[in-house]
């Protein structure tokens, strides 16, 4: 839901922008680039920061996928960032990394010999 209202006011917002300059002071351009500045860094601040932040603590929804190859054993959030732990079984590791959307400040942790149900190798 959450969601949903950013959205709508970010487009309410580039609207209004682009109706301002354009039809009211008929610069048409100014408006343009305006609009479109707005729709890219509020696109830009949602895809690469306030996604996990309007999960987390309004309830949106986000979708992962676990990696080929790998298993998902549990996941936890850390402030505003989402921890992810996933087991390989052709190496025998456990890899417990962040995630980011757009790869940014994304941490990881290897751990080598993880055996997460007790299992041999």
């Amino acid at each position: 839901m959450i969601t949903y209202i950013y959205w709508i006011a970010v487009i309410v917002l580039a609207g209004a922008v682009f109706w301002g300059f354009g039809v009211k002071m008929e610069k048409w351009k100014v408006g343009s680039i305006a609009a479109l500045a707005i729709l890219l860094i509020s696109w830009s601040a949602y895809y690469f920061s306030l996604q996990n932040i309007f999960v987390k603590r309004y309830g949106g929804v986000m979708t992962i996928s676990v990696p080929d190859g790998q298993q998902h054993l549990a996941a936890t959030w850390k402030d505003d960032n989402l921890w992810v732990e996933n087991y390989d079984p052709k190496t025998n590791t456990c890899i417990f990394s962040e995630y980011s959307k757009g790869n940014l400040l994304q941490g990881k942790v290897t751990i080598k010999n993880c055996n997460p149900r007790g299992q041999r190798p």
